[in-house]
């Protein structure tokens, strides 16, 4: 089944809103084995709208609308929908009674025009919403080619397609896409797809897709199948050579990421932990109680971003600083080391660093970042020269370079070279 998404407001075109449901519904549509050929977004406008809608039909079978089915009068999508599916739009009375008990619930009087929402194609499949005052629908026409309407704020038309049309689409397709999603720290990825490339150009199905995000990249291994035993036996060979291929950089299998996947293998573990930041400000702790429960183990986060911050509160050395700088791996340890015994924590991880555009100098260029860990009886530092002057960029590869560690030690495992300039074992820094 080929599918195309209209999504439809003049405030996406404007750039007023930004377009989360054609994401959200091409990841749905993959999910249920549909082939997504093409996404659109158009403004209210009758004329326009069905232009593209007539557009769209001509090589899919399924459309999907969002948008547009409001009570105003630009909301218009339900109408031109109608008009081109050859259908007649009638009073659904279930919708009006609902709205006129919302009505008496919020105590408020509805405008006439709010029932303008219940008139729909009178051939249409119904999906009533949760979460909003206007339904949805589908419409077959007399070529059996689908238009699915739902309603365009986010939270609304995501409990509609989660509650209705979801199970209505799987009743349509007699397979679904299975993935597995390898996330990988530490490899660029060009490089990620030039160690696949002999894979790539052989796939039939399952098929392999390198994706770059952020400070790392992810490797897709999809197949469509009838069930998940078939779609489990048909990617395991391609599992095991990547598993042999990337080895220690592939921390997670399911797509979660690193914040998630440290934090709660921490949780199982209860394993308790403590963050100093310097250069990244607080941002390791930010997303590390992204994590639910995370308050189970993580007992404090502190920024210490001066020389007297590192001083008074983790008792760096004074001639410390003023020998070898705030940016240095010998400071990065001390910040670890004066964390434990402030918390006892069973991980205690540091950073500092420069992070730019500016502050840098020839000896301690800008991208010049330490982070140090003490886990498991020992403290080791990392130095990263990440090469840019890019602020955000180097705090964020900081952050992920944190987790990296505490995940390594986690899993007794060691850093390759490839990720660092150098690690530092704790017999070079007391």
């Amino acid at each position: 089944m080929n599918c195309a998404i209209i999504s439809v407001g003049t405030e996406l075109l404007m750039g007023q809103v930004t377009d989360t449901n054609a994401v959200y519904l091409s990841q749905q549509m993959n999910l249920l084995g549909i082939d997504v050929l093409y996404r659109y977004t158009v403004g209210d406008n009758d004329g326009r709208l069905q232009e593209i809608l007539e557009t769209a039909l001509q090589d899919c079978d399924l459309v999907l609308t969002t948008g547009g089915l409001g009570p105003t009068e630009d909301d218009m999508t339900k109408e031109t929908v109608t008009r081109v599916m050859g259908d007649h739009l009638v009073r659904y009375e279930q919708a009006a009674e609902a709205l006129r008990q919302l009505a008496e619930k919020r105590g408020i009087a509805f405008t006439e025009n709010n029932f303008k929402q219940t008139m729909l194609p009178s051939r249409a499949d119904i999906f009533d919403t949760d979460a909003g005052t206007a339904p949805g629908f589908a419409l077959t026409d007399d070529l059996g080619r689908t238009v699915i309407c739902m309603p365009g704020p986010p939270r609304e038309m995501r409990s509609m397609f989660e509650h209705r049309i979801s199970k209505y689409l799987r009743g349509k397709t007699d397979s679904a896409l299975y993935y597995r999603v390898f996330r990988i720290f530490g490899i660029g990825e060009s490089k990620v797809e030039t160690d696949l490339l002999d894979l790539i150009d052989a796939q039939t199905d399952p098929t392999i897709a390198t994706y770059a995000k952020n400070c790392e990249c992810s490797v897709r291994i999809a197949t469509k199948q009838k069930t998940a035993e078939d779609a489990e036996r048909a990617m395991e060979p391609l599992t095991e050579e990547i598993r042999k291929r990337f080895g220690v950089h592939i921390y997670s299998e399911n797509g979660k990421d690193l914040p998630h996947t440290v934090g709660e293998e921490l949780i199982r573990r209860h394993l308790t932990i403590s963050a100093s930041e310097s250069c990244t400000g607080g941002r390791f702790a930010f997303e590390l109680t992204t994590v639910p429960g995370i308050s189970e183990v993580f007992e404090r986060g502190i920024v210490t971003y001066t020389e007297r911050a590192k001083m008074e509160e983790l008792g760096v050395f004074p001639e410390t600083l003023k020998k070898e700088t705030a940016v240095s791996p010998r400071v990065a340890y001390q910040m670890a080391e004066g964390l434990y015994r402030k918390t006892g924590s069973d991980i205690c991880v540091s950073v500092t660093g420069t992070a730019g555009p500016g502050g840098g100098t020839d000896v301690i260029p800008v991208g010049t970042i330490y982070v140090g860990c003490r886990m498991n009886g020992e403290t080791k530092v990392a130095k990263l020269m990440t090469g840019s002057t890019d602020r955000e960029w180097n705090r964020e590869y900081a952050v992920s370079m944190m987790f990296f560690m505490i995940y390594l030690g986690l899993k007794n495992k060691t850093a390759s070279t490839f990720l660092t300039k150098k690690i530092y074992n704790e017999s070079e820094l007391q």
